[in-house]
This record gives C-alpha cells, sequence and structure tokens, in this order.
C-alpha cells in the first residue's frame, strides 16, 4: 500500500537548522512527501531523536523542496492530474500565508513568504515554474488557477532582487537565484496563458538581470567570486535553468563565456572518478546535493559539452543508488539550439589566479594546492593547503562543511587545525590571500606572507615521472612553532624508520605511499593522533599527523606516490638546496627548495 502523501501546511524555515546539536551530522529525512514531521523526532544516525521548532522548521524546507521537484517529475512523465492538482493547492497555501507573518527568521536573511528566506522561496518557486512550463508544453487546461501564484513568485523575486541589489549584493549568490526564479515564474504565468514570453528585458539582459550578475560574479579564470565548489555550481545550475528554451546564439557572447569557463572549472577540479572536491564551504557527501549535480551536469552537457563532467554525473549517481528519481534524464532539448563545441580534455596543470587554486593531475594523483582569497563567509582558513586525490580515493580531501546552525562544528571545519595546512605557534591561520610565484607543465609554487605575522610560508608542488613532491618551506623573523598537517579522509599507517624519512600509507579504492623528511639538524615531531574525519560525519576519526618543529626556517618535504604508478621510489634525501628522489630503476631526481 503507498504510502500517504500530503503538501504540508506549515511555512518552512531554515535547512541548515537540520543537524544533530550532539553530532554535528544532518538528521535522517524521513518520507519528505509524506508532509509530516517524523515521529519522536527526526533520526540521527546515531540513535539521537531531535524535535525542536527551528528542527521541524528545517524539515518543512526539506520537504517543501522535495514536492517541487516531485512535482517537475510527475510533469515530465506526463502525470498531468496529479501536478495540476498539487499546484493548484500550493497556489491556495501560498495566498493564506500572505495574511501572516513571516516567523522568526535570523535578522541577516532577506526573508521570504513560504520560507524564511528569499533564497529558499527563489529555489522553491523555480520548481514551480518549470513544472508549469513543461505541463504547458502539452496543454494550458487547468493552469489558470496557478496564475495568480506564478504572478506572485515573480513579484516577489522582483521585490527581493530590488532589496539585494539596492544594498550592493548583485554579485550576490541569492541574486543568481532570484533572477532564476523570476525567469521561471513570469515564462510558466505566459505559457499558461498560451502567451509569448516577454521578461527577457527584466530577467536577463536587464540592469539586474542573470547576464549583468554574471558578469560580475564570475572572475576571468571562471570561478564564482566565493571559490567554493558548492557555490559555484549553486550559480551555475541557477544560471542553465533560467536559460531554459533559449537559443545559445541569442546568449551575449562575453555571457557565454562566463558560462564555459564556469564548466572548465568543474572539469578541472574534478578526479577521473568524478569526485569534485568540497573546496570551502558546502557539503562533503550528501544526496540532495548529488542529485543538484545531475541536473547541472544533464543542463552544461546541452550547452557547453565537457567529457570530463560525464563522471562526475556518474558518481553521483551511484552515490545516490535507489535515491535517484531520474529528474536528469528528462530535460532533453533545454535549449533551443545546438550545444555549443565540445571542451578540450584538462591539462596536467591548471591555475586559477583569481580563485587561487592550482591543480594538477598525473601519475594516478590528482592534487589541488589552495592559494586564494578566503572567499567570504564562505572561505576557510586553509592557505597552502594540500589535498591529495586518487581517481575514486578522497585521500586527503578538502573536509567540507556541516549545517550552518550547528556554531560549533562549522568553526571546526573552517579552522586551520582541520585542513592539511601549516600552523604556526599552533595559532589559526589570519583570513588572508596568498600569491602564485611560478607554474609551468608540471609544478606550481605559492606565497604566503599575511597568515601569520612576520612568517612566509612558500609551497611548491612538482610532478616527477611517477610520483609528486610537496615542498613547504617556512620562515619567520625568530623561532617559532611550525607545523605542517596532514588530514586524511581515509584510514592511514604511520611509521617511523629510524633516521629515515617517515613512511606513510594511505588506504581506499586505490593506495597511496608517502615519505615526510625535513630539513636535516631541525628537530621535528612526528605525532599522530584521532581526529574528525569529513564533514559528512564529524564522528567518524581518522588519523591525523602534525610535523613540528622549533625553528627560525624548515623544510617539510614529503613525496607522494599511487600504487599503480612506477618506477617505485625508493629513497628519498632532503639537503641544503634541494630534495633528490631514488627510484628502483636507479634514477634520481632533483627538486629545489625555496629561499
Amino acid at each position: 500500500m503507498a504510502a500517504l502523501r500530503r503538501i504540508p501546511r506549515e511555512r518552512g524555515g531554515w535547512w541548515h537548522a537540520y543537524v544533530c546539536p550532539a553530532h554535528g551530522v544532518e538528521l535522517d529525512h524521513g518520507d519528505l512527501l509524506s508532509g509530516v514531521f517524523p515521529d519522536g523526532g527526526a533520526r540521527c544516525s546515531y540513535g539521537c531523536r531531535v524535535d525542536d521548532e527551528a528542527v521541524r522548521g528545517a524539515w518543512l524546507v526539506l520537504s517543501h523542496q522535495a514536492w517541487a521537484r516531485h512535482l517537475r517529475v510527475l510533469a515530465h512523465r506526463g502525470e498531468r492530474a496529479e501536478a495540476v492538482a498539487r499546484l493548484v493547492e500550493y497556489a491556495g497555501l501560498y495566498a493564506e500565508l500572505a495574511t501572516e507573518r513571516h516567523g522568526e527568521a535570523q535578522t541577516w536573511m532577506l526573508r521570504g513568504r513560504l520560507f524564511h528566506q528569499a533564497l529558499t522561496d527563489a529555489i522553491w518557486a523555480v520548481g514551480i515554474g518549470h513544472t508549469v512550463i513543461t505541463l504547458a508544453q502539452e496543454s494550458t487546461d487547468g493552469l489558470g488557477t496557478v496564475l495568480p501564484l506564478l504572478d506572485d513568485l515573480e513579484r516577489a523575486a522582483l521585490d527581493a532582487r530590488d532589496v539585494l541589489t539596492g544594498q550592493g549584493h548583485l554579485a550576490s549568490n541569492y541574486t543568481a537565484w532570484l533572477n532564476a526564479a523570476g525567469v521561471a515564474a513570469s515564462r510558466g504565468a505566459a505559457a499558461a496563458r498560451g502567451e509569448e514570453w516577454d521578461g527577457a528585458k527584466v530577467w536577463l539582459d536587464g540592469e539586474h538581470g542573470l547576464y549583468a550578475h554574471l558578469r560580475v560574479a564570475v572572475a576571468d579564470d571562471g570561478w564564482e567570486w566565493e571559490g567554493s565548489t558548492y557555490y559555484h555550481g549553486f550559480v551555475l545550475r541557477a544560471a542553465l535553468l533560467a536559460l531554459r528554451s533559449t537559443d545559445p546564439a541569442a546568449v551575449p557572447s562575453d555571457v557565454i563565456g562566463v558560462l564555459t569557463g564556469m564548466t572548465d572549472v568543474l572539469a578541472a577540479i574534478a578526479t577521473p572518478g568524478g569526485i569534485l572536491p568540497a573546496l570551502h564551504d558546502g557539503p562533503y557527501l550528501r544526496r540532495p546535493l548529488a542529485l543538484e549535480w545531475l541536473e547541472l551536469v544533464a543542463l552544461a552537457q546541452q550547452l557547453v559539452p565537457s567529457p570530463a563532467l560525464d563522471a562526475v554525473a556518474k558518481r553521483a549517481r551511484a552515490e545516490l543508488g535507489a535515491h535517484d528519481d531520474g529528474l536528469d534524464r528528462e530535460l532533453g532539448g533545454w535549449f533551443m539550439g545546438p550545444p555549443l563545441p565540445v571542451r578540450p580534455a584538462v591539462g596536467p596543470v591548471t591555475v586559477f589566479g583569481e580563485a587561487g587554486y592550482a591543480v594538477l593531475h598525473g601519475a594516478g594523483i590528482h592534487a589541488l594546492l589552495d592559494f586564494g582569497p578566503h572567499g567570504g563567509s564562505h572561505g576557510h582558513r586553509d592557505k597552502l593547503s594540500l589535498y591529495l586525490y586518487g581517481d575514486t580515493t578522497p585521500w586527503q580531501p578538502d573536509p567540507g562543511q556541516v549545517p550552518y546552525a550547528h556554531a560549533e562544528f562549522r568553526d571546526l571545519y573552517a579552522s586551520t587545525e582541520a585542513h592539511p595546512a601549516f600552523r604556526a605557534d599552533r595559532a589559526e591561520q589570519a583570513e588572508c590571500t596568498g600569491k602564485l610565484l611560478a607554474s609551468d607543465g608540471s609544478s606550481v609554487t605559492a606565497e604566503v606572507t599575511q597568515a601569520y605575522e612576520g612568517v612566509r610560508a612558500v609551497r611548491r608542488i612538482a610532478f616527477g615521472d611517477s610520483f609528486l613532491v610537496d615542498l613547504l618551506t617556512l620562515t619567520a623573523e625568530d623561532a617559532r612553532q611550525f607545523t605542517a598537517q596532514l588530514r586524511p579522509g581515509v584510514a592511514l599507517d604511520v611509521q617511523l624508520q629510524g633516521v629515515g624519512p617517515v613512511r606513510t600509507t594511505w588506504y581506499g579504492d586505490e593506495t597511496l605511499h608517502g615519505w615526510h623528511t625535513h630539513t636535516d639538524g631541525v628537530p621535528v615531531r612526528p605525532v599522530t593522533r584521532p581526529g574528525p574525519g569529513p564533514a559528512a560525519d564529524p564522528q567518524r576519526m581518522r588519523t591525523r599527523v602534525d610535523f613540528t618543529a622549533d625553528a627560525q626556517r624548515v623544510v617539510f618535504a614529503s613525496v607522494y606516490q599511487a600504487s599503480s604508478a612506477g618506477p617505485a621510489v625508493t629513497d628519498v634525501q632532503l639537503d641544503g638546496d634541494g630534495l633528490t628522489v631514488g627510484l628502483t630503476d636507479g634514477r634520481t631526481a632533483r627538486f629545489r627548495t625555496e629561499d
């Protein structure tokens, strides 16, 4: 017997409050289409049951958003009667809420009607608008009743956008979704009336429209200004949704360039197995996010085809398993004209100068070096972090972020201590920006001078034929306590080898081997201790390693080799001006350190 499905009648809150206060994990969603908060409280994977006003409000957000997505699925699959009936129900609910107070939204939020945040209203409105557009392609029967809702949604999006841009926030990721909501609602209303859409001058071409937003929100290197993988995809997905039924040839060439650059970013940072590193704020692993990546890839491949994104979609579908509703497979014919030419394959080294990321790929290792701007409210204190991935293994990943309402864990995952970065005197790095010093076809060098007063840090990442070298040089005006940090996302073995390098073995679908040494004559303490792993589950412990030295200058040198690569590394030696790596075939390779 099918479970009863109903649209909840209550206003949604803030989804980031849907987190266990004890364990920091997102709570189980239960049956979001039931419209009823889980009996006894929302479940935590560690056995907790959480029931308070904030959590109930967060669950309602998830439920309403699930309904908006479900309506899109119904429309695409021809289940018209059910889709129209639910749209009419939502039209009545939205009208009722116009006479009620907005609830206790936080003061920083731009408030909505159905949700505390106008942003959340906009995301929901996009789903409602696209449901109507899809239904109207077959017939406008029954859609007249929904017109007041669509008109209200367009007006709400315009009012919210006016407030936001009036505050000087045209570049905000909110603006992307308010424009997408305005497009979806107004285009849906036109379709329901059987008319041509005339909203492009307001929502696409206008002073505060989508094109103007993209021009200021995305840097020349293709990154959305916050430098977060999640918010980058968030804005790109909004843009692609807003461009439904648009001929790519009619989009201004500079905007096409922005969308192409944004797609290239995802292609460059993704591993060959489809892992998208969770750089800065954003979930490390989350089923609703996997659905978003599937939708983004399905739309992007129709505008800016990129073979690298196929692996992202494949991985997202595998993460979802039985929770895949198949919406992305219904989105063919999204644009009115043919796609742009297929994007070229990504090279071994890609540097994003404005965002401050360098991506190096070779010998079975996918490495990212973070040296760029802090990233605003979504930034982490992780300058010169080195993230290491195999094709499908997150050996040393960016740990991501928990739902924001958990203040303690949110601060932990934004901290220097949580990242494979460096520290001075065990203090947190200041929010700062580093500088690219050099890059070529096999190496990248960057520096940071503002993380700690009087401290200069230089990190050089370079590929040999079958291995990766990491040289981290820390200097100060006087002796400081310097720490280089390993932060695995997988099981890690650590072995001391007498007077030789410390050895590490990193497990997963693929195995990584590490050799770690330091400046001769400078005592270094390698200490292992348990610490929280990636933010998907802060209770899952991993073995952290801190290499600590009291010195005015120290070089921490590491060599990494995937077990699939060869010839194998046999010896690693650091002397006054460089690192020598010996291989089983008798060859050696030399890498200079930075002054």
